[in-house]
């Protein structure tokens, strides 16, 4: 119904007249806004993203990253966007030339764990 969806639209902070424009006037950063509030629409228990955050402001990124973390399905994603990763991230899965490493942690600790340093430099030898 259009009251839930103007709800949605909102917590993506679309203003109230912004809810009425036309996706072919959106900026880029708007038309990503409205694709996350569509798919948090379909009650899909499982998301694949690609960069999500690459054309959204600070306050966009802010407003996904609350509403996936009380997401309840699965999100499998590939970013560059540290604060992203950290927030929304529990399990890390990286693919190397020669495997992928596998860890149920947060991205911190990833990146500081000395035992995970020495397995990514043997996994990136060539």
């Amino acid at each position: 119904n259009e009251v839930v969806m103007k709800g949605f639209l909102g917590r993506m902070l679309f203003k109230q007249e912004e809810v009425e424009k036309k996706v072919n006037v959106l900026s880029g950063g708007e038309k990503m806004r409205c694709m996350i509030a569509r798919m948090q629409l379909q009650n899909a228990n499982c998301l694949i993203l690609d960069t999500p955050t690459n054309h959204l402001d600070l306050e966009s990124i802010q407003a996904f990253n609350n509403n996936l973390v009380g997401f309840k399905g699965n999100i499998l994603f590939s970013s560059h966007d540290h604060e992203f990763i950290g927030t929304v991230a529990n399990r890390i899965i990286e693919l190397t030339p020669n495997g992928t490493i596998d860890k149920l942690m947060s991205y911190d600790e990833y990146i500081h764990d000395d035992q995970i340093k020495e397995q990514k430099a043997k996994m990136y030898q060539v």
